[in-house]
């Protein structure tokens, strides 16, 4: 047991997140990242060796290089999921235990406004330019389903359905989360129309420049599917011609997402089930921004507050 090197079990666990627990490559990535820390550090040690003083001492390490909080507490994360898999696989002992993660100020996710959210949105389109139908398409889907860009990008034509009910017709869309877990989501009737409009006028010919079929729903100008690093320059050119100068990402439309629905009296189980959080209990931190303008909104207008 104690002869296997530390890379080859870093290996092991990384295809265990990969293959079995179906984690995204973006996580997967950011595991790798951490061990390569860890292992860079602990190179002349022997991994039957590495106890909770060796943890300690890396630790340290890593606050001489001034690492943030919340980047130090994912490294500890990564190494406890990593060590725990080790003692299960393998039979070492667990150092992580002793670990404790530093307290990290909360941050609340930044919200925009309506009338941005909708600025974004025309601004994203120019007559004259077909493939910014696409753009405004793209814009729409984020606010209207709360999808990471992973999932936007991994959207296919064939995850769009229509479902009729005695209320009239539905479109709803299929997103592929995080651990591959699956959710359908309904969509409003501007990003409905929005994908309708690129659908019919500009896929067609995008998909037709490309030799293989290609099942994604967004496609770049040669006829491949949408890039992640694509999806973002689209949100940010928007955000600069719109004259928004806030920091503006794609992720910033799924904070918007669950703001306005929790703003606008939605069940915050639901708005978990819409955003594909494992639990409720990060769906919660959406409330307190909803609480700091009740707050304000009371400070403002109660002569006693």
């Amino acid at each position: 047991m104690s002869t296997l090197s530390f890379d080859s079990l870093a290996q092991s666990f990384l295809n265990y997140c990969a293959i079995e627990r179906g984690l995204s490559a973006n996580t997967v990535a950011a595991y790798r990242r951490d061990l390569e820390k860890f292992s860079a550090f602990v190179s002349d040690i022997s991994v039957a060796d590495i106890d909770s003083t060796v943890i300690a001492d890396f630790e340290a390490s890593l606050r001489e290089l001034h690492l943030s909080t919340p980047s130090l507490n994912r490294i500890q994360s990564t190494l406890r999921m990593f060590f725990k898999h080790v003692l299960i696989e393998n039979g070492l002992a667990n150092p992580t235990l002793e670990i404790v993660s530093g307290k990290s100020n909360r941050r609340l996710p930044k919200a925009l406004q309506i009338d941005q959210i909708i600025a974004l949105i025309e601004a994203a389109f120019h007559d004259g330019e077909p493939i910014t139908l696409r753009d405004r398409a793209l814009i729409e889907l984020l606010y209207s389903s709360g999808a990471r860009v992973s999932e936007l990008i991994g959207i296919n034509i064939a995850d769009i359905t229509i479902v009729e009910n005695d209320d009239g017709r539905i479109t709803t869309i299929k997103l592929r989360g995080k651990g591959a877990k699956e959710r359908i989501v309904p969509l409003g009737s501007f990003a409905t129309k929005a994908i309708d409009d690129y659908v019919v006028r500009i896929r067609p010919s995008l998909a037709a420049k490309n030799a293989a079929p290609n099942a994604a729903l967004f496609l770049n100008a040669r006829g491949g599917r949408l890039t992640r690093q694509s999806a973002w320059n689209i949100v940010l050119k928007a955000a600069q011609l719109a004259g928004i100068s806030e920091k503006v990402s794609p992720h910033v439309f799924r904070h918007s997402y669950a703001t306005h629905l929790l703003d606008g009296g939605a069940d915050i189980r639901v708005v978990q089930e819409l955003l594909g959080h494992a639990s409720v209990t990060t769906t919660q931190i959406y409330t307190l921004i909803t609480i700091d303008k009740v707050r304000e909104s009371y400070a403002t207008a109660h002569p006693r507050a």
